[in-house]
């Protein structure tokens, strides 16, 4: 049996193909740095090893699976080339094991990763289904089927895959450190379409998408009538939400879902289209549906007393919007703050006017500062910049986080991808004592 050694494996694919490989009955051990990433809490309740970076870690007849971030100058992967021992690179390697299975890779700017976990739920309904989820979560299962991934477009990184099924939730514009702008974006979902097997399950409603060109069937699901898939008749309610589902204009079936938001509905319909496709009951996918749980850092709810505490990864215009249509939904009756942490300079710069359109759409704003990524510069943007394009607002730092106690009965949304959750543990410490 093959040893792999992960070299970065808190990374959140690393950590999430660690996991799978290991629930698969591989023998797995990583090294990264000392500090401590929830990525690696999954990795641990495993008892999979950890060690500190060092090239002794390296040794004859393993595999080495490298972290993206991790250059070929890094003392392991040079030790491993020194010694002959096979280096792969994530993307290379996850490309390859997705040919052993019905593979489904998600990709789309928004809505990859939600869309990953329930559909991940929904097929292991049916069958064995291993999955991989860019939040630091995997799982394999033994005698999988199928393989459900989130494909990300960052970097072209998705090209690496040729699965069976797409799902393309939209496209829009994000990444401004890497792409140069709309076509930029387009060409790479063009190109990965070109390399889907089966079939591409796309949104209808996104004129983008509408472009697509494949050698394979594109099947559209959305709101509009002129999708194959289409949702009828949404009935919201603060306990969830139902909908008719009309295939080519024909009634199917109807569904209830314990989730919130318009994006909700949609992540649902792609993988009732796939499910379809494949042959799979309404019966079963609706009790599925039911008993799904979500991912983490998607509208994760904690209550504490009269406050209702919720985590979110949403770091784009579009996913800030969604975020609060789900909790006026799910809380028509109190105050909505947005506690928000632009990330990175260039995506704060490129979206400044749209991040305040969405922020605007809540009660009371409270800003972080910027946090920014290692791969730019700061630049003389700040975050007062962005302060000054929204209504009622606060600038929000970690010693006057009791602020935030004097709304009361109120729910506050903590949205960012950087170091966010740091305030709200701070603030959750705060109101347990």
């Amino acid at each position: 049996m093959t040893l792999y050694h992960f070299t970065g494996i808190k990374g959140s694919g690393m950590s999430s193909l660690a996991q799978i490989l290991f629930d698969s009955g591989e023998q797995v051990q990583g090294s990264d740095i000392e500090k401590h990433f929830f990525t690696e809490d999954p990795l641990r309740a495993r008892g999979i090893t950890i060690f500190p970076f060092d090239a002794e870690n390296i040794q004859a007849g393993m595999t080495v699976i490298a972290g993206n971030a991790f250059p070929d100058e890094h003392p392991e992967l040079v030790r491993a080339r020194e010694i002959g021992v096979e280096v792969i690179r994530y993307h290379t390697f996850l490309g390859e094991y997705l040919e052993k299975y019905t593979s489904v890779a998600i990709t789309g700017a928004h809505g990859k990763t939600s869309t990953t976990g329930l559909m991940a739920h929904v097929l292991a309904g049916n069958e064995p289904t291993s999955y991989l989820i860019g939040d630091g979560t995997g799982g394999g299962a033994k005698d999988a089927q199928n393989f459900v991934m989130e494909a990300c477009e960052y970097r072209r990184h998705f090209l690496a895959y040729h699965p069976d099924y797409a799902i393309m939730t939209n496209i829009d514009f994000d990444h401004p450190d890497y792409y140069s702008d709309m076509e930029d974006v387009f060409s790479a979902f063009q190109e990965m379409a070109l390399q889907v097997k089966k079939a591409i399950i796309a949104w209808g409603d996104d004129e983008n998408l509408q472009r697509i060109q494949a050698n394979v069937p594109v099947v559209y699901y959305g709101f509009g009538a002129d999708n194959d898939f289409e949702a009828r008749n949404v009935q919201k309610t603060t306990d969830g939400t139902t909908f008719d589902v009309f295939v080519r204009n024909e009634f199917y079936n109807t569904f209830t879902i314990p989730m919130f938001g318009d994006h909700n509905v949609l992540n649902t319909l792609a993988v009732i289209s796939l499910c379809h496709y494949e042959g799979i009951s309404p019966e079963i996918v609706q009790a599925r549906l039911h008993t799904y749980g979500g991912v983490k850092r998607r509208f994760t709810v904690t209550t504490i007393g009269d406050k209702v505490l919720v985590d979110d990864y949403a770091h784009h215009p579009t996913e800030i919007k969604a975020t609060i249509q789900s909790a006026r939904q799910k809380y028509p009756d109190r105050e909505l703050l947005a506690v928000f942490q632009p990330h990175t300079f260039s995506r704060t710069q490129a979206f400044l006017k749209e991040f305040a359109d969405a922020l605007n759409l809540a009660d009371c704003i409270y800003l972080c500062d910027i946090f920014g990524s290692a791969r730019e510069k700061e630049g003389n943007l700040t975050i007062n910049d962005l302060a000054d394009l929204v209504k009622e607002h606060h600038i929000l730092r970690m010693d006057n986080l009791a602020e935030l106690q004097k709304h009361e009965n109120a729910v506050f949304l903590f949205m960012g991808a950087g170091d966010i959750t740091k305030y709200q543990a701070a603030f959750e410490e705060m109101l347990q004592k």
